[in-house]
């Protein structure tokens, strides 16, 4: 997956998030919407990652 192509999905999700907490949304919807969030930020960190390690070689992690 692209950068740009999960950046875009994580803002479509923020703002589904912005607009599920005014209309009062319940703590059930939040939480499901929440965990699309850090999945979308996870697929975020390896894409990043993965460009990097195509970039500048192997990154050694912790």
């Amino acid at each position: 997956m692209s950068i740009q192509m999960i950046t875009a999905w994580l803002r479509g999700r923020a703002a589904l998030w912005r607009a599920a907490l005014d209309r009062g949304a319940t703590s059930t919807e939040l939480a499901v919407i929440a965990g699309s969030l850090l999945v979308g930020a996870g697929l975020l960190v390896v894409a990043i990652r993965a460009k990097l390690t195509e970039k500048i070689g192997i990154v050694e992690g912790g």
